[in-house]
C-alpha cells in the first residue's frame, strides 16, 4: 500500500514538472511571437502606406553619427531601403548579414537605413555587437507610425523621387530580394509579387498535367 502511494506521489511530481516545463516553453514562444509582431512606435489602426504614395519625410539624428534624411527626393538619385527592426527580434538579427550584402551589391544606387524605437543604450549595444556602424540607424516612434508599421521586420523601398515603390514583411533573404524584384516588375508589395508567382506556378502545373 505504501509502495503504491509512493509511486503515485512520484508520478504526480513528474507530471507536474513536465507541465511546468511545457508552460515555460510556451511562454518563451509567446515572447518570441510578441517580438515578431511588436510595432515600431505603436500599432496603428489606420490604413497602411501604399505603393505610389509619397513617402513621409524625416530628418533625424543617426545613432551611428550625423543626421539622415529620407522620404523626399534624393539629390544623388539614390533609392532608399527603410528597414524596420527591433534589437530583440530574432528574425531581424538573422537578416543583418543579408542587409550588409545587399548594401555592398547595390553600392551607390541604394541607401539602407535601419529604423526602430526604444531605449537608446540597448540599440547602441546592438549596433556594436552586430557591427552596424556603416548603416544610418534612427530611433523614432513617429517614423513607425507614419509608415504604418505593425509587424517586424518590415521593408519599405523608396525611389529617388521619394515615392514608395514597394513594401512588405521580410522573413527571409528571398523576401528581401523579392522586394527589388517586385519593384522591377511593378508589384506594390512583396506579398502581391509572391501571390502572382504562386498563381503562375499553379497555372504552369495545370498546363503540364
Amino acid at each position: 500500500m505504501n509502495d503504491a502511494l509512493l509511486i503515485s506521489s512520484i508520478l504526480s511530481w513528474v507530471f507536474n514538472i513536465v507541465v511546468l516545463i511545457a508552460c515555460l516553453a510556451l511562454a518563451r514562444q509567446v515572447g518570441l511571437l510578441h517580438e515578431r509582431i511588436k510595432p515600431v512606435g505603436a500599432l496603428s489602426l489606420g490604413k497602411s502606406i501604399k505603393a505610389g504614395e509619397s513617402a513621409p519625410s524625416f530628418s533625424l539624428p543617426s545613432l551611428t553619427g550625423g543626421a539622415v534624411s529620407f522620404g523626399g527626393a534624393n539629390a544623388h538619385g539614390q533609392s532608399t531601403l527603410l528597414f524596420f527592426l527591433s534589437d530583440t527580434c530574432p528574425v531581424c538579427k538573422t537578416l543583418l548579414p543579408v542587409l550588409k550584402s545587399v548594401r555592398e551589391q547595390e553600392g551607390a544606387k541604394l541607401r539602407v537605413i535601419l529604423a526602430s524605437d526604444g531605449d537608446e543604450p540597448s540599440h547602441q549595444a546592438f549596433i556594436a555587437a552586430h557591427r552596424l556602424d556603416a548603416f544610418p540607424y534612427v530611433l523614432s516612434q513617429e517614423v513607425g507610425l507614419a509608415y504604418q508599421i505593425s509587424k517586424l521586420p518590415y521593408g519599405v523601398l523608396i525611389d529617388a523621387a521619394g515615392t514608395v515603390v514597394t513594401h512588405g514583411l521580410i522573413n527571409t533573404r528571398e523576401h528581401l530580394e523579392s522586394l527589388f524584384e517586385a519593384q522591377q516588375l511593378g508589384f506594390a508589395s512583396v506579398q502581391a509579387y509572391q501571390a502572382a508567382q504562386s498563381v503562375g506556378e499553379h497555372a504552369q502545373y495545370k498546363k503540364v498535367h
